[in-house]
């Protein structure tokens, strides 16, 4: 507790001490701001920062004074057997994670988190649950992981998970549970965006293989060690994971029990298939109209007992649910129709079906459905190119025009030119301020230096008199100026006047 000063003014003596007014003053405003229970750790705690644990003292009640600082509190390895309302009997804003494994709890009461509106991990994992009821994890709607592996939960009922919109990981392991969680993913105030789902080592026999070919595409859902009937819809499920290299399945595929098509439902792959390769196939129709599309790798005639679903785009459809009406259906030799397409059903097609083989790498089960106009699509090449092959024409057209304007401009600057001889002994042909790359024959029989390579020399542009029969004079005298002589093999001639009669004439 804080000390509390004497209301008394005046220099009264206590053991030969003074009262400082000033100072009792602001030892009482700091008690006020900063009360004892706020700052004060729990007894049998360890406090360490915003760290809190209380692990392994083998409590049995609760609640006690909860430091308002805390994000962390660890109360695992105790004698707790349940969770009550009132188990801190303050609001805690900052708790973030909350350790409660390892205690005895099998009870939690409703609204017992609305203490606690930040959590976003809590950890209930080897306790003695055995039912969720609804709304038990009311106020958490920021809580981002689960744990509750280890425990005896039987049932899950409806509205259990209401409240958790941003709950991510959900770890279920190691229960009794003898049904499939579908609510998890079908309630509308459950997760939204449940990435991770571990439901090993439960009771269940049955799982909703519609219903995970849908929810499996977002996240995954780990089913090893589970007493799972191999039907056929099983077997499809299993071979699809494979397949699609599916995470919880290639790293748990020995814990499986109908790894090896040894269920009573192997025999649903022993009819009906084909033993050709699997080959990605693409189909085309205008708007409006009815296509049929056949499941790869399965024949054309009925197969009893054997149950073929099909992914689209926008929903999962199998060959049990028969119904006339249906914009997609699919009949019982594993076909698919689609009645009076639209745009939107454009796109990825896989036909999950028990086929009992091993996928070669470059064997695909889905199709390509493209639903437009037809006249439009084959000009364009939609049905046979694809965008990757448009850019590279695109682009090879580009660099081809590039590369011809280029050897365009170098044949028109860089290639020799070759300089007449006018009247009078001048140099005509070459333009003005041209570069001269002919070599004089003339030098040599001046006695001149040789040079393996052509001389470049630089010429002021001269005045050309429609007259003739006028003399030519330079503008530059250039009888005294030498010239240093650029050869094209790297030497040079240094010193060299210009006396080349065609330049001085």
């Amino acid at each position: 507790m804080c000390p509390i000063a004497s209301p008394l003014s005046g220099n009264t003596n206590v053991e030969g001490s003074h009262y400082n007014p000033a100072a009792a003053a602001l030892l009482l405003l700091l008690c006020l701001i900063f009360p004892s229970s706020v700052a004060t750790c729990p007894r049998y705690c360890l406090c360490a920062s915003d760290i809190i644990s209380c692990s392994g003292h083998n409590l049995s009640m609760l609640p006690f004074d909860l430091p308002s600082y805390a994000t962390r509190l660890d109360l695992s390895h105790n004698a707790l057997t349940a969770l009550p309302t009132d188990w801190i009997p303050q609001l805690s804003d900052r708790l973030a994670t909350l350790v409660l494994s390892r205690n005895s709890i099998s009870l939690i009461e409703l609204n017992a988190f609305n203490v606690t509106p930040h959590l976003l991990h809590l950890d209930l994992s080897s306790n003695q649950l055995t039912v969720l009821n609804s709304s038990i994890f009311s106020g958490l709607k920021e809580l981002k992981e689960l744990l509750l592996f280890g425990n005896q939960i039987i049932q899950i009922h409806p509205g259990a998970f209401n409240d958790l919109h941003n709950l991510q990981r959900l770890y279920l392991s190691g229960n009794r549970l003898k049904a499939f969680p579908l609510g998890l993913y079908l309630e509308p105030g459950g997760p939204r965006n449940l990435t991770f789902l571990d439901l090993s080592h439960n009771r269940l026999s049955k799982v909703p293989v519609q219903s995970l070919l849908s929810v499996t595409r977002q996240g995954g859902i780990y089913l090893q060690e589970n007493p799972l009937v191999c039907d056929c819809a099983v077997l499809a499920l299993l071979e699809y994971w494979i397949w699609k290299q599916y995470r919880p399945l290639v790293d748990f595929r020995g814990e499986y029990p109908c790894k090896s098509n040894s269920g009573p439902g192997s025999n649903c792959s022993q009819q009906g298939m084909w033993d050709m390769p699997l080959k990605a196939q693409t189909y085309q129709i205008e708007p409006g109209r009815s296509l049929a599309v056949p499941c790869p790798g399965l024949a054309s005639t009925a197969v009893e007992g054997l149950v073929v679903f099909w992914v689209t785009p926008r929903t999962v459809v199998n060959s049990s649910t028969l119904d006339p009406s249906a914009h997609l259906k699919v009949l019982p030799n594993g076909t698919l129709e689609i009645q009076e397409a639209f745009i939107e059903d454009s796109g990825k097609y896989a036909c999950v079906a028990a086929r009992g083989r091993h996928y070669d790498p470059y064997e695909t089960v889905e199709v390509n459905v493209l639903v437009g106009n037809l006249s439009t699509a084959i000009s364009d090449g939609v049905g046979h190119r694809s965008s990757a092959e448009h850019f590279n024409t695109a682009f090879t057209t580009l660099a081809s025009c590039v590369v011809s304007i280029i050897l365009v401009l170098l044949y028109l600057y860089l290639t020799p030119c070759r300089c007449r001889d006018g009247p009078g002994g001048g140099s005509r042909g070459c333009g003005g301020r041209a570069i001269v790359l002919c070599s004089d024959p003339r030098e040599v029989e001046s006695g001149q230096r040789r040079s393996n390579g052509k001389r470049v020399a630089f010429l002021e542009p001269q005045a050309e008199n429609s007259d003739t029969s006028s003399p030519k004079t330079p503008a530059i005298y250039l009888g005294h100026v030498t010239t240093e002589g650029i050869l094209k093999n790297g030497s040079r001639t240094v010193g060299q006047a210009l006396t080349d009669p065609a330049l001085v004439a």
